[in-house]
């Protein structure tokens, strides 16, 4: 049939139909998401993921990252994520496991040593308390540089251990029971 009602009438139905929907607003955010994804050709597998972040200051805001840190990573030049950092920093601020796959040069070791000292929140005097493993020495050595820089001022102590009998001398005989 047809449905007779006044031009108030009509301008209300037209207004009902105009307000967005809790639905339609998670829709568009989602969508902008996606873009924002696709623009940075950043590929995500997975349920209930953290949005990325476009820029080291909403890092801060969002994720209350300690100010020296944010310090050290303008020191050292940084001024936008790489898209590794965009995304993988987030997952891992959430307590989230990851598997990430970036070309070399990319940012990776950023992307997780960024997360790393956030979740330690400061030093503490109770021996090791994060553990990077990495397969060869000259990949060891990076991480510890890149470490050592982003964690300057803070107090965390940063080592790197390669041989077994030196670390034995250097943390004191006992540190095998210890750590």
């Amino acid at each position: 049939g047809i449905k007779w009602m006044s031009s108030l009438e009509a301008k209300y139905e037209d207004a009902k139909d105009k307000k967005p929907t809790a639905e339609k607003l998670e829709r568009l955010r989602r969508e902008k998401i996606n873009r924002f994804r696709n623009q940075h050709r950043i590929s995500v597998q997975g349920t209930d993921l953290p949005d990325p972040v476009a820029t080291f200051d909403q890092l801060q805001k969002e994720y209350k990252i300690h100010p020296k840190i944010m310090e050290n990573i303008q020191a050292a030049g940084f001024r936008v994520p790489t898209p590794i950092q965009m995304q993988a920093i987030p997952v891992m601020l959430h307590g989230r496991e990851l598997l990430a796959s970036a070309p070399t040069g990319s940012g990776k070791t950023l992307a997780f040593c960024i997360p790393l000292l956030t979740h330690l929140k400061q030093p503490r005097n109770k021996g090791f308390r994060a553990l990077i493993i990495s397969p060869t020495r000259e990949l060891a050595s990076q991480t510890h540089r890149e470490l050592v820089k982003l964690a300057e001022g803070t107090g965390f102590r940063i080592h790197m251990i390669h041989k077994a009998a030196e670390a034995a001398k250097k943390f004191g005989p006992k540190s095998s029971k210890k750590f």
